[in-house]
């Protein structure tokens, strides 16, 4: 983009400037605790289409409560932007809205994105984001506790183990060192 989008975005205005590929919950959250939140990144192709790309996510969207570029480039010329809403049973559906909404913008349709979660590769689709988002904070908690099982092979294999719960409180840490 050669132009500053700051007077608002027209349409098109991001034809080729956003990879059709975002990824849900790689990145942790800044809001709050990664099992109350769920994170979005996308691969922008500027630094100003970035910063476009955050002033729209902020503005227009009331569930969205924060979104920013990443602090330098991940590859020349190629930013990060994030986006964070709470963890609901309806995140599937505010993903969706957003990717078809960016149509005006990109010209993709949603069937054109791809969602990266846990290394593996989906559709933009509510009916199967929602068999592989965590739509609430039980489920993510749930899910770590199958990390319990993974950790006592790391520890037997002398590799470090992966933390279980975010911000566990000291009075916490202290029952869980006597118990081992």
């Amino acid at each position: 983009m050669n132009k500053i989008l700051n007077e608002g975005l027209d349409y098109h205005d991001f034809v080729g400037q956003i990879k059709p590929e975002i990824t849900i919950d790689e990145y942790e959250a800044k809001m709050g605790k990664d099992s109350d939140i769920v994170t979005m990144a996308f691969v922008v192709n500027s630094k100003l289409a970035a910063e476009d790309l955050v002033s729209w996510l902020e503005i227009g969207y009331d569930y969205i409560l924060d979104a920013s570029v990443s602090d330098g480039e991940i590859e020349p010329g190629k930013y990060l932007v994030f986006a964070e809403m709470k963890r609901k049973t309806n995140t599937p559906e505010k993903i969706c809205e957003i990717l078809n909404d960016l149509k005006t913008l990109t010209d993709l349709s949603l069937n054109d994105w791809t969602l990266i979660i846990e290394d593996e590769s989906y559709d933009a689709d509510v009916e199967v984001l929602k068999q592989v988002i965590y739509l609430t904070p039980y489920e993510y908690n749930k899910n770590k506790e199958g990390e319990k099982e993974l950790n006592e092979y790391r520890e037997l294999a002398n590799l470090p183990s992966k933390p279980l719960y975010d911000n566990i409180d000291s009075e916490i840490k202290k029952y869980i060192n006597l118990s081992k």
